[in-house]
């Protein structure tokens, strides 16, 4: 039988990042905290915490936190059910719901839905920013329980549905085109030109490259993470970059900032993947995801994964 206190112990240590901290939350000592840590660990045989600032999980320790959090949806799910749980056991802990989303979607259309989900439940959220490439993987390892993704073949045990297509423009301010691209946009101008390039995950620029000249470019590039600081980058004549057609729209129509190639766009399809698992707890926020979605992009392909989350989805 597993301790759960001692699960709990390693599970706040994991979150708040500190021993002190966890206890201030368990609302025990710390010397309560390390005793039940150490407890597990030496029952185990293997460390489940490795000591520093922040503290962080081990792999075994990785795994029992996301039993934790399984644990305490089906807590939740019980509690709804069966009121009168709640007056045996004592107030609820609040459940931590771990989600994976890409910077554009959480910098565009994403965060309105994970507040009204936030505020109708109770639940808390915890939004780890990741490449649509590859959010998925953070699925399959149990990482998260949800995720915004650029895959539309469903993770093994999730549900997926399509949500749209989120529209890039290559764009660069006046100033930025009158300096490089004087004349004109091709293999030369672009291999000449600082582009802008998020992480080492970023395909988008070298993408928008090879439609535009039917080649593979190298690009020289600024690495800049951060989706707002990318188009204040553009603004600002720093260099040129993919940016979502909702952060641009108006510096578009103001002219502050111009596309490289008028009308030549990357769209990019997004999914939403659930864990069976955790579907119900999630459906609030699966409705809403969907309803920001169908405001903010363009309509999925009609090759893609039936939209509703009714059962579990084969893969294609």
């Amino acid at each position: 039988m597993l301790d759960y206190p001692a699960l709990l112990a390693v599970a706040a240590v994991v979150e708040h990042g500190s021993f002190e901290r966890a206890a201030q939350a368990l609302g025990i000592t710390p010397s309560a905290v390390s005793q039940r840590v150490k407890g597990l660990e030496t029952r185990l045989g293997t460390a489940l915490v490795i000591r520093g600032q922040p503290c962080r999980a081990t792999a075994a320790g990785h795994h029992l936190c996301r039993h934790v959090e399984r644990v305490g949806l089906l807590e939740a799910g019980l509690r709804r059910r069966l009121p009168a749980v709640a007056g045996i056991e004592g107030p609820a802990r609040a459940v931590i719901l771990p989600v994976a989303v890409n910077a554009d979607s959480l910098a565009t259309w994403f965060v309105g839905a994970a507040a009204d989900f936030a505020k109708a439940s109770g639940h808390l959220l915890d939004l780890q920013v990741d490449d649509q490439e590859h959010t998925a993987e953070r699925l399959r390892r149990g990482e998260v329980l949800a995720a915004v993704t650029g895959h539309g073949e469903a993770v093994q045990g999730c549900r997926c549905r399509a949500l749209g297509r989120l529209r890039y423009h290559a764009t660069a301010s006046p100033e930025f085109m009158a300096r490089h691209f004087e004349a004109g946009v091709d293999a030369t101008s672009l291999s000449l030109a600082p582009a802008l390039t998020f992480d080492r995950k970023d395909g988008l620029q070298r993408q928008w490259a090879l439609l535009a000249t039917g080649k593979e470019v190298a690009l020289p590039t600024h690495w800049l993470p951060s989706t707002q600081g990318f188009v204040g980058a553009a603004l600002a004549g720093m260099g040129w970059g993919l940016n979502p057609a909702p952060l641009v729209a108006d510096h578009l129509r103001d002219g502050r900032l111009v596309e490289l190639r008028p009308g030549l766009v990357l769209e990019t399809p997004l999914y939403w993947q659930v864990s069976a698992l955790a579907a119900g707890t999630l459906a609030p926020l699966s409705r809403a995801v969907a309803v920001a979605a169908r405001t903010a992009l363009m309509p999925p392909p009609a090759s893609s994964p039936a939209a509703p989350l009714s059962g579990p989805a084969a893969a294609r």
